[in-house]
């Protein structure tokens, strides 16, 4: 499939790309203006998604919305040159990475202290080789706190802090004319400041701000449009297992009993497994 996509009359995607973790890049047209949602994880990561805007003929990006501060949404910043709204938490966690020169030493010292991973390192390094200097941390140009609105033109895109366990600036783009809703990687872990971990409470609360949408398609960066009877089956096992961490806490037996039970297996599935490991740092947590 082409990793580009006409996903409704207004909204054009580029796939995302598991090799270097590139998120989904989105394009909204309006009348007036042209909304692109996240940057992209490296200049050349913006600059591809540029021009197949242009091979295809559609109106580049007068805005960018990010979805939250991760360097995969972010770092491709300098190659759109655009006015940018941020949520305000999202602005604070990029000023802290300004003026870094992203040497090996440098990200070695931010997995310490635990800013980012070494997963994240890994792909940095994979995704610039020896052009790290192409780094340039910007500074959005508009923040919002709760939520923003932005008129395209004949199409509305509301933007909305959700939160959660991935980061805590994490915000939703609900564009009201396609009836879309794209949810950056809000409904993931925490991946950065200590282990891996789900909170149970915060995963179903913003499941369930996804859920009282009107949305019929949902967008996650990094994996693909879902229309809302297949999202809901794709997150319908998740919401069991945070709904049995809920009622169990830390009862890892319990747990483990019952979602099979729920699955209709005798063992839990290596997928359920591993993230329940993560429902278990989390209850730990709380």
């Amino acid at each position: 499939m082409s990793t580009i996509e006409q996903i409704t009359e207004h909204i054009l995607i580029m796939h995302a790309s598991h090799d270097t973790d590139r998120p989904i890049l989105a394009a909204i047209t309006g009348e007036r203006k042209t909304l692109l949602i996240d940057a992209g994880n490296s200049p050349a990561h913006a600059a591809l998604f540029r021009q197949e805007l242009q091979r295809l003929g559609v109106r580049l990006p007068d805005l960018l919305i990010l979805t939250h501060w991760h360097w995969d949404h972010t770092f491709g910043m300098s190659e759109w040159d655009l006015p940018t709204i941020a949520q305000a938490k999202t602005a604070h966690s990029l000023s802290k990475l300004m003026g870094l020169n992203w040497s090996d030493e440098v990200m070695e010292q931010l997995c310490t202290e635990k800013i980012i991973n070494a997963s994240t390192m890994a792909h940095i390094k994979k995704e610039y080789g020896m052009n790290r200097d192409l780094i340039r941390i910007v500074d959005p140009d508009i923040l919002f706190d709760e939520s923003i609105t932005i008129d395209l033109g004949g199409v509305t895109c509301q933007v909305n802090l959700v939160g959660g366990d991935h980061s805590e600036d994490s915000c939703y783009v609900y564009v009201k004319e396609d009836q879309t809703l794209f949810l950056g990687d809000a409904l993931g872990p925490s991946v950065y400041g200590g282990p891996r971990s789900y909170t149970a409470s915060r995963f179903l609360r913003v499941l369930k701000q996804a859920y009282q949408s009107e949305a019929i398609l949902f967008v996650e960066s990094h994996g693909r449009p879902l229309d809302r009877a297949a999202f809901q089956r794709e997150l319908r096992d998740w919401e069991q297992l945070a709904l049995l961490t809920e009622q169990y806490g830390q009862n890892r037996e319990q747990i483990v009993s019952a979602m099979c039970t729920f699955l209709q297996v005798s063992e839990l599935p290596h997928e359920f497994s591993e993230a329940l490991e993560w429902f278990m740092v989390g209850a730990a947590y709380q």
